[in-house]
């Protein structure tokens, strides 16, 4: 089963890294978020990727088509422009990237990925947020449910911290940034057939989350895989200083490889 990542958007709200770079190029940990996304799925066993680039797309291409290289030992020989690999250890991924256009929203860059991926199930998710999902789970519960489309759900923490006061005003209990309101969000991380594809209509402007999802929802197509574990996306340079902070403390949650 492929996997696409939308790696497309401005990530305007991380501007301060993305001024220079694609969002999932934002580093955690030394590597691009993208890559710790990666070695999620590839640790279920899933390795072949397609990836949708937009803003800054180039990064990317240029990051995937030099792994090998920066992966590995190498002996080169100037004078006879031979170069030799020794001790590669690239993770065995198959990436197809995919330009799908500045400006497209992700119906279209989502639309423009269907002739990679043909007549069969694929994954998706956002190439800026980490999660400790169990994919082997998330999917046995699509194949459960026999419909079109999976979407992984999570509660988010709240931002502030909340205060449980009686009648007279007196505090019983502080908890510290709890989970949210009870609403459960979109956190990415589907399981698609393949007839996705047609609830996507032929405009670039197309947003999947609005209309295509909808649809799914009214006709009964579109289930939810609820995560109570980790999850984390990256929309601040908090998110990014908090992800950091994570991983080297030593035990990132979403480092399941």
């Amino acid at each position: 089963m492929k996997v696409i990542l939308l790696a497309g958007g401005f990530g305007s709200r991380l501007s301060e890294e993305t001024d220079v770079r694609p969002k999932p190029m934002v580093e955690i940990g030394g590597k691009p978020i993208l890559w710790h996304i990666m070695k999620i799925y590839s640790s279920y066993g899933f390795n072949e990727f397609v990836i949708l680039l937009g803003y800054k797309g180039h990064y990317i291409k240029e990051y995937f088509t030099n792994y090998f290289l920066h992966q590995a030992d190498v002996t080169i020989d100037l004078k006879d422009n031979n170069l030799t690999v020794h001790n590669n250890s690239s993770e065995p991924w198959k990436i197809t990237l995919l330009d799908t256009g500045l400006n497209t929203m992700t119906g279209g860059r989502i639309k423009k990925a269907q002739e990679f991926i043909g007549d069969n199930p694929f994954m998706m998710t956002y190439g800026d947020g980490v999660s400790d999902i169990n994919i082997k789970e998330l999917i046995g519960f699509h194949k459960n449910h026999g419909k079109a489309m999976t979407l992984s759900s999570v509660q988010p923490a709240g931002r502030f911290g909340a205060l449980n006061i009686d009648n007279e005003n007196r505090i019983n209990e502080f908890k510290e940034k709890p989970i949210g309101d009870g609403n459960w969000i979109n956190a990415g991380f589907f399981v698609c057939q393949p007839e996705v594809f047609d609830y996507i209509g032929p405009s670039e402007n197309e947003v999947f989350e609005q209309e295509p999802l909808q649809n799914l929802a009214k006709e009964g197509q579109l289930y939810t895989f609820k995560h109570n574990g980790f999850w984390k996306p990256m929309d601040s340079l908090k998110d990014k200083s908090d992800l950091n902070q994570l991983w080297n403390d030593g035990s990132p949650p979403w480092k399941v490889w």
